[in-house]
């Protein structure tokens, strides 16, 4: 049983990584002394953490059918989406990446320019990749659907339903050890489920891309859209605890996150 001095040591330590999380800063009290590297008391440089399988010859064939199933999915036209996208969106990343993020669909900076989440949910996914310890570089980052919905609406089913196998091929190319579904249709699509995001979060499910295929653990969490018009303490605590599950699973150090 914890003393009440441990207790408190204890809350103040989880708040402390949930203010770092996502653009926190962490000012120490007092006056800072510069000190030379080796000495007594001078912070560890930190080693990179390796977070891909290092076998160039099998990424680079992996890379290879990417590419083509990229191909594919710029010439798509399964469904009226095609009429109305300026770039479909088949998603970006390491081709042998250990972790993969899956959003719903691309928003109006991602059909102008062809990538994955790179508009302001996209720049607070990049927080949350780098306060895991990681960089946009080691994962795969892609979506439900390749083509942006007019003016951002929900998915449509049959939208979905012509969509779906881009993005299980590409987990099939990639083998990620685990996929982090990103909000509700995400996450309802990957799990087929109707269960709401806040009852889908918090614990690690199996995905399997192929009825007899191997399964993938994933995880739920938040969209950063959702983030960013909900960005409390609370919110903000749930999303990191997901992430926390999700380096735990990778068996990557968890701890505090990096602002």
């Amino acid at each position: 049983m914890l003393s009440p001095r441990q207790r408190i040591l204890h809350t103040l330590r989880e708040q402390l990584a949930v203010e770092l999380f996502l653009g926190g800063r962490w000012l120490p009290i007092g006056r800072w002394q510069p000190q030379a590297a080796g000495s007594p008391g001078a912070p560890r440089r930190k080693v990179p953490v390796m977070t891909t399988r290092p076998n160039r010859r099998a990424a680079a064939a992996k890379q290879k059918r990417l590419d083509e199933l990229a191909d594919k999915v710029r010439g798509c036209a399964r469904c009226e989406l095609h009429s109305t996208r300026t770039h479909a969106v088949a998603g970006q990343g390491n081709p042998d990446a250990r972790l993969v993020f899956v959003g719903e669909a691309p928003g109006a900076d991602e059909d102008a320019q062809g990538l994955a989440f790179v508009g302001r949910a996209g720049q607070l996914l990049t927080k949350i990749i780098q306060a895991m310890g990681l960089r946009r570089e080691d994962v795969f980052i892609g979506n439900i659907l390749k083509c942006r919905p007019p003016g951002n609406r929900d998915p449509q089913v049959s939208e979905i339903d012509a969509c779906i196998d881009y993005l299980c091929r590409q987990l099939e190319i990639i083998e990620p050890e685990v996929i982090v579904a990103l909000g509700a249709y995400a996450a309802r699509t990957l799990l087929e489920s109707t269960e709401a995001i806040g009852r889908l979060r918090a614990r690690v499910h199996e995905y399997y891309p192929t009825p007899l295929g191997k399964s993938i653990k994933l995880v739920a969490t938040y969209h950063p859209a959702y983030l960013l018009r909900n960005y409390t303490p609370d919110a903000r605590r749930r999303v990191w605890d997901d992430m926390k599950l999700v380096l735990q699973e990778l068996q990557l150090p968890v701890g505090r996150p990096r602002s």
